[in-house]
């Protein structure tokens, strides 16, 4: 038992493995009979997906559907037919409905962009954390946060009551898992928090997620069968480590150690939406290294969040892969709002830019580990993105419709920057009351 954590260890636990294909098989209704030839045939595109983290085949179709996700929420609210619509087309999945506590899984069935395939614990039982101590990282006790995530079963994980819980050390999770604070006021702080470590399909709604510290050099726990020897953890708020299928939605996230939320190591198929970010120096890391070429894959959108105050740098700095900002506000940066290394593709989109009243860091972006003659083929576009206060975008490479990487970086039809406002008003943790709109 006394092994160290490999790369592998979630990403073929058995148990874990067959859900994943019984979902997959089930999404595209394979006949019985062909049963046996299915799971052999699926398993070779596990391996090979979440190995080698591969892109999204088509992300023009990603597009064409959140494009009419988001007119269809436009015409409802225009016609008045629901007077909770927003125009955003995540929370108008939801938010309408009064019944939410007793339908909370419905929330899997919401999500846009590069993660919109996340589905989390939709599959499994409500799994209710009572006790917000007594966090044994090795041997971790029922009712308790650890216990939940570790499982290898599917769970909707939800708390009872409001509370804070203080981790001892890394939450290492398990695949197929959501932690859904709706109903509560759940603060992860004061110790190290969430890791996502070579695992697929988790949902984190609803969060308050602040003052994470480092954790390490001792046995933290991962699945019922398996723990495994740590070494000395960044102290980010959420570590997505070669994950996949990854949803980060309504969390209010400040004051880490390191980061935010990070995405290194071959991490894809992610969306990070409405969350409220505060201060903070270094928000946001995606791509692992200059050298770790494995990110070239990786996918990410980064929708409806709001900057806000006490921000320094990295919303996000991006590596190597495909990614599309889209319809966030910026309201505080001190160094710059949008940055990256080894030519990464950036599409900016819908976004609304306040500038800091310095007159040195009015510059939304910063080409970061290259000289000019360099980072000027790197395609960085910004298309209906609204500067105030002097703010400005330093465009480089390809302009809009001239390079068929802005596909890749592209995952949803942004709505006009006059709307960002509206948009996101309700970013971050949010107070839903039972039998009331959330």
């Amino acid at each position: 038992m006394f092994l160290c954590l490999s790369p592998f260890t979630h990403m073929f636990h058995p148990k874990t493995l067959k859900l994943y294909l019984q979902q997959e098989a089930k999404n595209t209704m394979l006949v019985s009979s062909h049963a046996s030839f299915t799971l052999v045939f699926l398993y070779c595109i596990f391996f090979s997906a979440v190995a080698l983290s591969l892109p999204v085949s088509d992300p023009e179709l990603v597009v064409e559907e959140v494009h009419r996700k988001i007119n269809e929420s436009i015409s409802r609210r225009n016609l008045g037919y629901f007077s909770c619509e927003t125009g955003n087309p995540i929370d108008d999945c939801w938010r309408c409905d009064k019944d939410w506590e007793k339908n909370r899984k419905q929330l899997a069935d919401c999500g846009i962009g590069f993660g919109k395939n996340a589905i989390g614990g939709r599959d499994g039982e409500i799994y209710v954390v009572t006790d917000p101590g007594n966090d044994d990282p090795v041997n971790p006790k029922p009712g308790t946060l650890r216990y939940a995530v570790i499982q290898d079963q599917p769970l909707w994980i939800i708390f009872n009551r409001d509370m804070t819980i203080q981790l001892k050390e890394e939450l290492i999770m398990n695949s197929f898992k959501t932690l859904d604070g709706r109903g509560a006021s759940v603060h992860i702080s004061g110790g190290p928090c969430i890791t996502i470590q070579y695992v697929t399909n988790i949902i984190i709604h609803g969060l308050h997620i602040h003052d994470c510290k480092q954790g390490g050099n001792t046995y933290v726990r991962d699945s019922p069968e398996h723990y495994g020897w740590r070494t000395i953890s960044d102290g980010d708020g959420v570590s997505i480590f070669g994950g996949s299928h990854v949803w980060v939605d309504h969390c209010s996230l400040s004051n880490c150690n390191d980061g935010l939320i990070d995405a290194i190591r071959g991490s894809t198929a992610i969306t990070i939406s409405n969350n409220y970010l505060t201060h903070h120096n270094k928000v946001m890391l995606l791509g692992h290294s200059d050298t770790y070429v494995q990110d070239k894959n990786m996918q990410v959108t980064i929708a409806f969040n709001h900057f806000g105050e006490g921000l320094v740098q990295r919303m996000p700095r991006c590596r190597h892969g495909y990614f599309h900002v889209v319809n966030n506000d910026y309201t505080h940066w001190e160094m710059y709002a949008i940055g990256g290394s080894a030519n990464p593709t950036i599409n900016s989109q819908g976004n609304r830019f306040l500038a800091p009243n310095g007159p040195f860091d009015k510059e939304v972006t910063k080409h970061e580990d290259a000289p000019e003659s360099e980072w000027s083929h790197w395609n960085w576009r910004s298309e209906g993105d609204l500067m105030l206060n002097g703010a400005f975008f330093t465009l480089s490479g390809a302009g809009p419709g001239k390079s068929s990487s802005y596909s890749k970086a592209s995952s949803l039809a942004a709505r006009p920057s006059s709307h960002v406002g509206e948009i996101t008003i309700a970013s971050g943790a949010l107070s839903c009351k039972k039998g009331s709109h959330c």
